[in-house]
């Protein structure tokens, strides 16, 4: 599946991929620097009606929100993490086969941790207004 969108659409976009996702609850986005990944992954939280503030994990590497159901949801950014062994350590391992729903920045960083189930989705830059994202299902 692929979609074009703005940040005027990035809310319908957001919604779309949770629809088209069902019971997929690890997410992992790829996409270069400034792609747009965290800015998704913000619309993509208020989709799921996350009541926390939603803030980049840079250096935290995981942040826990939680839905207005009381669901926790995990956003993980694996920039700084040196290799799988990092990840296992810094909890990511344990977050991705929590059965809750995990939202995954630079998964390439530790490709070994995640689960087969896991949905992969590029997004890249069209221009300065669009980006492209494309997942298989």
């Amino acid at each position: 599946m692929e979609v074009n969108f703005s940040l005027n659409e990035i809310d319908a976009a957001a919604k779309k991929l949770l629809t088209d996702a069902g019971d997929y609850k690890v997410f992992a986005f790829h996409g270069d620097m400034g792609a747009g990944k965290t800015t998704f992954i913000h619309a993509l939280c208020e989709a799921m009606n996350i009541t926390d503030v939603v803030t980049s994990p840079t250096f935290s590497i995981i942040n826990q929100y939680k839905t207005r159901e009381g669901q926790a949801v995990y956003h993980m950014d694996l920039y700084r993490i040196k290799d799988e062994n990092e990840a296992i350590n810094a909890g990511v391992e344990d977050c991705l086969f929590s059965g809750h729903r995990c939202l995954v920045e630079w998964p390439e960083k530790a490709p070994g941790v995640f689960p087969d189930e896991t949905l992969h989705i590029y997004i890249t830059s069209i221009d300065d207004k669009t980006r492209k994202l494309k997942y298989n299902l």
